[in-house]
């Protein structure tokens, strides 16, 4: 994360999006061969499922070799190609990991966890338009277990393109349907804190600290600059004290002692 302009007062940003990769848990069954061959539906969900869990373990080759048996069983599968594509954006391969992504998509359209996946991997890129257009189509999926987090991600789409009212709707949305997601009530408290409404940035950020242990380096810059506001001298010494001692290194912290120097 690079470093902010020394007289900017807009706050740190996430450069990342969340992927919802829903990793199998262990699988009980060794890599072996059957001693009855199983049926391709069985088959297939197997080799998708070591698949998963070497993912899980960042072991790409036996990841890869899993998913290419797979393929051979059924390479119109969306879910293989999926996991594909996290397999080669892990290693670095970027334009495979988009082929693979896309080649899913196409597959299965209301694929919603590939589409969020794809969206995070598009966030990585700076293609916040695109990643935008992916995660439009997932929040309408109204069945999508992980649709708070699918609204996130869209309002961290929203913030990097400008897009402010638009973003802290999407923010709402996700609290609307989890009321301690911690990053929609940090967003939505920086956005209230930047609009001059303190008590509702406190209110927000009451929420987020207690659900938080420890903050992060943004939620703690965050309790500087809010107490600085309110004139809090107690909280904002505490805020400061935790910042420099977990976060010494921390851009928020930099950021906090260019403050200090310059008076403000």
């Amino acid at each position: 994360m690079t470093t902010l302009p020394r007289r900017t007062t807009r706050p740190l940003r996430f450069t990342w999006l969340l992927a919802a990769l829903l990793l199998t848990g262990c699988v009980t069954t060794t890599d072996s061969v059957y001693t009855n061959p199983p049926s391709p539906e069985d088959a297939l969900e197997r080799r998708v499922s070591l698949a998963r869990q070497y993912i899980g373990e960042r072991d790409w080759e036996n990841a890869k070799r899993n998913l290419s048996q797979a393929v051979k069983i059924d390479d119109r599968n969306a879910e293989v190609h999926e996991a594909f594509a996290l397999v080669y954006q892990s290693t670095g391969e970027k334009e495979l990991a988009e082929e693979s992504f896309e080649k899913a998509i196409r597959l299965q359209r209301d694929f919603s966890r590939a589409r969020n996946n794809y969206a995070a991997f598009l966030f990585s890129e700076q293609r916040y338009a695109d990643a935008e257009k992916q995660l439009d189509y997932v929040v309408k999926d109204t069945l999508y277990s992980a649709r708070p987090l699918a609204f996130v991600n869209l309002g961290l789409c929203q913030l990097q393109l400008g897009k402010r009212l638009e973003a802290e709707e999407s923010f709402g949305r996700a609290l609307s349907m989890d009321r301690v997601n911690t990053i929609a009530l940090l967003e939505l408290a920086i956005l209230k804190y930047e609009d001059g409404d303190y008590r509702i940035a406190e209110r927000y950020y009451g929420t987020y600290r207690t659900a938080v242990r420890p903050q992060s380096p943004r939620g703690l810059w965050l309790g500087v600059r809010l107490a600085r506001a309110t004139g809090d001298k107690d909280g904002e010494s505490s805020y400061a004290l935790a910042l420099s001692s977990l976060y010494p290194q921390s851009p928020e912290f930099q950021e906090y002692q260019r403050t200090l120097n310059s008076g403000q």
